[in-house]
């Protein structure tokens, strides 16, 4: 018998910095066995900085400039929590996020980066924008790039940073021909710190680009127009950057880590020279056996070293030190595409060295996007005919996808012989049952999945929701649910900690519907496996799927597509934005849209494994009608359609359209795809008269749910058409 192995130590990485990334892409060539390994970061991706100037110019999108951290962390076999760490105890080992989730770790490693936020400088945080984190940044210098008319920009910090966006700032306004005044301002000398042949060569491209500069006068206050200096200057400016010097996460200073000036203090193996079970990289990390400055060719130079160091530390093995080179090759983008290169003193300038500069940034980001493909699970020897064949094909999905085929179960069912209750009633069509118990009747259904995701919280929460899904569509009240829980093998010690991120994220979802968590079962297995047996409570005639007449207004209160965007994660190729968009549509319960839409539905279900067009078609065989889809009504999510057209599929998706073949034709395209689409957690479809349709939309709108009206019923019984 084939085991897995045993998850035995948990590895934390903190932020998505350049060290980070290129740790995640090491571990996904060589992974340690019986590590699990977390990164977390506030978004889907991380911003290359090198690349920063060239799209202030217009030279690079803002797409080209990503690293794209949740496809790294699929590659690496890594959960990716989205999120931002806020507080650390190195004592505890315990991460805390903004959201209150805690995460345990055997070792941890940051790389948070720096902020340009000048938050001593008055006015800075409510009228200036840090260069760095670049997100903000660059959307506010894409509304400002977008507009019309002329613009005043200051850029506080005269360093090689500020002096590149001044002159990128320079060259991309004057590509639009907008009338423009840019300030350079430094307290001290600007550009003090570059060599003196390479200084030369930016001060004669600032003079070209019309920038001024204002040196030795410190800005005092940023007003929303302008900058107050220290002799009385004023300066107008529309938008005022910061650019002067790096700042450190200020919490790094409330975790009892030893640091420098607010910088983590690591040794010559990049460990904190105070919690040895801790490890920094890239800026926010101060380097005490040879201080360096900030700069991203440090993090990158350090990173083979730390993914060394963690492992060996997983491992047992020997560590490695960190020997960062005393000068590198700066290059120096001054606007079009030019560039200065400095090194040892010596300076160069010229078109030829920014192509040398395109073509290192563009083999970096090539270096994380063009990930290398996996080979598939070698076949055991001595395995049964067949068993090639079957782990030739995809893995598997998670989620709805994983699921058998419309009417397996429900047939095997049908056919049992067992003693008939007169308390009981199971609804032909329906997933869920009802209850009588004296006066009163209670809905119970059940469900689970197999995990999507590498995170148990998250799928948890939405194997909470996905199980609710039932109890909402028959418009009843929930009321209580057990779990049933199956944990991958780990150690002891680590089954206490994934059944509280499990739990923990159920309750939250149930206790905020007013459900209780009465109790129950966990094991361990080959996978984690999470599901729920849920009741509600009916207060009024339950909602069915038989209701339906023809007429009747369909309704979708989510957008489809959330098993080819789950399929295309597993497979790497899902952009991590749109993924991230897909696990939100997920964890958003359907209970307000129920509650607007029970009362006054005349049939509704929840869109689960069978896609919508399966869902639609029990409401027609149930109540006899048959539909009309307006195929470019329904919503879909985010890049869904997108990876469809690339021939992602969810591995529940053939058995899907194959069981509809009877009674609708598809056309061909990949939005109609999306229809056999089997979703989890999906919204709810609802059938509702054509007189009420209007005003229930505008209620859901007001409640922001995105439902869409997506066709109606008719009497062809039996048949879906599709305009």
């Amino acid at each position: 018998m084939m085991e897995s192995v045993p998850i035995v130590k948990e590895l934390l990485l903190v932020g998505g910095g350049h060290s980070h990334a290129l740790v995640l892409r090491r571990w996904g060539m060589r992974p340690v066995p019986g590590v699990r390994l977390t990164l977390v970061n506030p978004d889907a991706v991380a911003p290359y900085s090198g690349m920063l100037p060239g799209h202030l110019a217009g030279h690079y999108t803002r797409a080209a400039l990503d690293i794209d951290l949740v496809r790294l962390a699929r590659f690496a076999g890594a959960r990716f929590i989205p999120g931002r760490v806020v507080a650390l105890d190195p004592a505890a080992r315990v991460a805390r996020l903004g959201s209150g989730r805690q995460l345990r770790y055997d070792i941890a490693s940051l790389d948070i980066g720096i902020t340009a936020d000048m938050t001593a400088l008055r006015g800075f945080a409510e009228h200036g924008i840090p260069a760095k984190p670049l997100d903000r940044f660059a959307a506010r210098w894409a509304e400002m790039a977008a507009g019309s008319g002329p613009v005043r920009i200051s850029v506080i910090g005269g360093g090689v940073a500020g002096a590149e966006i001044a002159m990128a700032c320079a060259h991309r306004l004057s590509v639009e021909g907008r009338d423009r005044a840019i300030t350079l301002i430094d307290r001290g000398r600007v550009l003090a710190s570059v060599a003196r042949a390479a200084r030369g060569h930016l001060l004669r491209a600032l003079s070209g680009w019309g920038v001024e500069i204002v040196e030795n006068d410190p800005p005092v206050e940023v007003l929303a127009d302008a900058v107050l200096l220290e002799s009385g200057r004023r300066i107008a400016a529309d938008i005022t950057i910061g650019a002067a010097g790096a700042t450190p996460q200020r919490w790094l200073g409330e975790t009892g880590l030893d640091t420098h000036e607010g910088f983590v203090v690591v040794d010559q193996h990049l460990r904190s020279t105070s919690h040895p079970t801790l490890y920094a990289a890239g800026d926010c990390a101060h380097f005490a056996p040879d201080p360096r400055p900030k700069a991203g060719v440090y993090a990158v130079r350090a990173a083979p070293v730390l993914a060394h160091n963690l492992a060996a530390d997983l491992t047992g093995r020997q560590r490695r030190a960190f020997r960062p080179q005393r000068d590198f090759l700066k290059l120096i983008s001054m606007g079009g595409k030019t560039a200065v290169a400095e090194k040892a003193g010596f300076a160069l300038a010229g078109p030829w060295l920014w192509r040398w500069k395109d073509r290192i940034d563009a083999r970096f980001m090539e270096t994380l996007r063009d990930l290398p493909a996996m080979p598939p699970p070698s076949v055991p020897a001595n395995a049964a005919t067949g068993v090639a064949r079957a782990m030739a094909g995809p893995a598997p999905c998670g989620g709805c996808g994983a699921k058998l085929g419309a009417g397996a179960l429900s047939e095997v069912i049908a056919g049992l012989a067992g003693a008939a209750r007169a308390d009981t009633e199971r609804l032909p069509g329906d997933d869920a049952a009802i209850i009588r118990v004296g006066e009163a009747r209670q809905v119970i259904s059940t469900d689970h999945l197999r995990a999507f995701a590498l995170d148990p919280a998250l799928v948890a929460r939405v194997a909470a929701i996905h199980a609710l899904g039932d109890v909402w569509a028959m418009g009843a009240a929930p009321q209580s649910a057990v779990a049933n829980v199956i944990l991958p093998r780990m150690e002891p010690r680590l089954q206490g900690a994934w059944l509280d991120e499990v739990m923990g994220a159920a309750h939250e979802v149930f206790a905020a519907v007013g459900a209780s968590v009465l109790g129950g079962h966990s094991s361990t297995g080959t996978e984690l496996t999470v599901g729920f047996t849920v009741t509600g409570l009916l207060e009024r005639e339950p909602v069915t799927l038989s209701g339906g007449r023809a007429g009747d207004v369909l309704i979708l209160t989510k957008p489809i597509g959330s098993g080819v965007i789950l399929a295309g994660e597993m497979q790497g190729r899902a952009e991590g934005a749109d993924v991230l968009a897909c696990w939100e549509a997920m964890s958003t319960p359907q209970g307000d849209a129920a509650a607007i839409l029970a009362p006054l539905a005349h049939a509704m279900t929840d869109v689960t494994g069978f896609g919508l067009a399966g869902h639609l078609w029990n409401i027609c065989a149930a109540s006899g009608t048959g539909a009309e889809v307006a195929l470019d009504a329904v919503p879909l999510l985010r890049g869904a359609e997108a990876l469809a057209e690339r021939g992602v599929r969810s591995t529940l998706e053939s058995q899907n359209r194959a069981a509809l073949e009877p009674v609708m034709a598809a056309p061909e395209g990949p939005r109609a795809d999306l229809l056999f689409d089997p979703q989890t957690a999906g919204g709810l479809l609802a059938a509702v008269d054509a007189g009420e349709a209007d005003a229930l939309l505008a209620q859901l709108a007001e409640a922001g749910i995105p439902a869409a009206r997506i066709g109606h019923l008719t009497d062809r019984a039996g048949h879906i058409e599709l305009v």
